[in-house]
This record gives structure tokens, sequence and C-alpha cells, in this order.
């Protein structure tokens, strides 16, 4: 089967859903022949330059607010039992992630997708790394297999910037308002961060009516 994964990499739940992917699919190797992760921008609409982390979440929830704290220590919860290290704490700058998309979309034809989104998460979740900078996405492209020079003139180029705000758009068309959501073969949809045992057992019910056809 085909898997899509609608996801933003400034999303903590995607990090998580993506690693709870892996686990599912280690469980069922040979299930899913294809996955594809598509984009989704909670914040389209933030600067070119960047919005500081901490001054975005004490405007969207509150100073010091509890909500905040307490969904931060179930993602670090998450994220320990699968080999994530979220660091919340450091100072960081929030990019505008439709750069960061069009370097996973052009990874699509080498495979390289799930390399590229790992090291753009891993730099902004882990290392509090700005993901807007041009030279930290090559760095990320380079170590997934990629051409950075190539990348480098892409990314100076506005190539590709319609078409990802376009996937954008249509994700909302179809009604996705959050992320991490999977369309197993372009119908079956699972919303969140799901526990990869849902995932498997959403793999197995398809594989079963696939084998009833």
């Amino acid at each position: 089967m085909e898997l899509d994964v609608v996801i933003d990499v400034v999303c903590p739940w995607c990090f998580v859903g993506k690693r709870q992917l892996e686990k599912a699919m280690r469980e069922r190797p040979d299930a899913i022949k294809e996955v594809r992760y598509r984009p989704y921008q909670l914040g389209p609409d933030t600067p070119s330059g960047g919005v500081d982390r901490k001054t975005y979440y004490d405007k969207k929830f509150g100073e010091n607010s509890e909500q905040l704290m307490v969904m931060r220590k179930h993602l670090h919860t998450a994220g320990e039992t699968l080999g994530i290290s979220f660091d919340f704490e450091s100072e960081c700058m929030i990019a505008n992630t439709l750069d960061a998309h069009r370097l996973i979309r052009w990874s699509m034809s080498e495979g390289l997708q799930s390399k590229v989104a790992e090291g753009i998460m891993v730099r902004y979740f882990e290392e509090s790394k700005y993901i807007g900078d041009h030279g930290l996405l090559r760095e990320v492209a380079e170590e997934a297999g990629m051409d950075g020079e190539l990348v480098s003139e892409l990314l100076a180029s506005e190539r590709d910037v319609d078409h990802v705000k376009a996937e954008v758009a249509n994700a909302s068309r179809m009604g996705i308002t959050g992320v991490p959501f999977f369309i197993f073969n372009g119908k079956h949809a699972v919303s969140g961060a799901q526990d990869a045992s849902v995932l498997v057992n959403v793999i197995d019910q398809l594989g079963a009516q696939t084998a009833e056809q």
C-alpha cells in the first residue's frame, strides 16, 4: 500500500508521529511500498525572518501557561520512548516552513524524504536551530545524500513555491486542520500522532481488505 503523511516540520507531534510510523513499519516491513511526506503550514504567515519561539508561545497560550507546560510534559514523555530529546527551553526562532517543505519535496525523487524531514526536525526540536536558514537546509540535504550546490541554487530561486502553497491549500480543502495526518492508499485517513500499535492495526485491516478483493 501507499501512504501520504501530511506534516509541518515545526509541529512536535509530527516528529512523534513520524517516529511512531517508523516503529509501525518495522513491525510490518513489507506492507507499505511508498511513504510520501506532504506539506502543511501551521503558520503560513510567519515572517521570512522567523519569530522568537518564547514570544510566540507566550502570545498564543499566555505567559507561564499551565496548558503549554502540560503539553510539553506529554511531548517529553512521548519523545523519550521514541528516542527524541525535545528542547523547549533554549532560545530559538520559529521559521516559516515554506523552504523546508520545498526541500522535502525535492528529496522525493531520490527517495530521501524521510531522511530530510528527520534532519530538519532534529535540528529544530533537539538542537533549537533556525530551520529557515538556507545553509542549514543545504547541510541537511547533503547529509541525506542530495547535491548541496543544486539545493542552494534552488532555495535561492522561487522554484516550487507555488506548488507547495497549492498542496497546503489542498490539504485545507480536504478538511485537514491538524497534523500529522496519515492517508493510506489515497482514501483511508488517520489523524494525529497515533501510537505505532494503532498504525499497525490500520495496516493489517487494509491488508486484509485488499486480500479479500
